[in-house]
């Protein structure tokens, strides 16, 4: 069981004077990127670099940077809910085990070395709900201050299948493609698995046949929201990932709607440059939703 940070607990009081004339634009108050990965991600093709990237958080200001790697699995243990079915996993042959004792040995030279920046760890773990107990077996390996959870694949005819390979295998149209999306996403937060913020919220949205900028909310109300309650009766955390397209404030005011306390800030970066992508823009549409910064720059922001 993860247990929420302390700003989702209540403990911490909002500071919503704390922004006052720093909207739009980067500063001290900018939150924590709490989505990043380095060359401890199997996808970032030797151009991931913790050190890179905690030079440049503090070039920006950041108060601090989550190094949430990818957890993904080619086999399983047999308590896992894909061990039950004939489910195979052939879609993405970079898949590599993550070496937990090499990469907290790197998120303890990063805190030594780039004070006052909040070095934090974590990981980013794909498809929580099939692999529940390959997910608590890692967990308890070492200390992660973050676990996102995320839907890259979904089951399709007896493999997993990448979300973007979708739009191409039904013959239903695009819009089911999303509503399948969606339906899994609310069977993955009511899954086992264990997580305590849901990344990238509309991950299909990046590879919209049309282009992404195509793409209506307004057409999945129904399903966000299903999506949304579900995320908020479980007291998780919803992530703004600036690496897809930025939602808008209707989707954050959804998410409020639905019982939603907090939301994450995630720029996605596989590339140090990338870290704390578009966060000015970001902050702008969170704020105009109604969430504001913590009194501690570690928290989520809340409503």
């Amino acid at each position: 069981m993860i247990i929420p940070s302390a700003a989702i607990r209540g403990e911490a009081r909002h500071d919503r004077g704390q922004r006052a004339g720093a909207r739009g634009r980067l500063g001290s108050v900018l939150p924590v990127d709490n989505h990043v990965h380095s060359q401890w991600s199997f996808d970032t093709d030797g151009q991931g670099s913790m050190a890179a990237t905690c030079e440049r958080a503090l070039e920006l200001g950041l108060p601090a940077v989550a190094f949430t790697e990818h957890v993904e699995w080619t086999d399983w243990l047999a308590d896992d809910a894909i061990a039950a079915g004939p489910l195979t996993l052939d879609w993405w042959e970079k898949i590599r085990p993550l070496d937990v004792t090499g990469y907290l040995a790197d998120i303890e030279q990063c805190r030594e070395r780039y004070k006052p920046l909040r070095v934090l760890s974590g990981v980013e773990a794909g498809e929580p709900h099939l692999f529940g107990a390959s997910i608590a077996g890692l967990l308890s390996t070492g200390p992660f201050d973050r676990v996102l959870g995320s839907l890259h694949a979904l089951p399709h005819k007896d493999h997993l299948v990448g979300a973007e390979q979708l739009f191409y295998l039904l013959d239903d149209g695009e819009d089911e493609v999303m509503r399948r999306y969606f339906a899994e996403l609310v069977r993955m937060i009511e899954g086992p698995g264990q997580f305590e913020v849901l990344a990238h919220l509309d991950y299909p949205r990046r590879y919209w046949p049309s282009g992404p900028a195509a793409y209506d909310e307004a057409v999945f109300e129904e399903e966000y929201r299903a999506v949304l309650r579900a995320l908020a009766t479980s007291g998780r955390v919803l992530e703004m990932n600036t690496k897809s397209p930025l939602a808008s404030v209707s989707l954050l005011r959804w998410w409020r709607e639905e019982g939603g306390r907090a939301v994450s800030f995630g720029s996605d970066a596989h590339r140090p440059w990338l870290v704390g992508g578009r966060f000015d823009l970001a902050v702008d549409i969170v704020e105009a939703a109604g969430f504001r910064a913590g009194e501690d720059p570690l928290d989520f922001w809340l409503r």
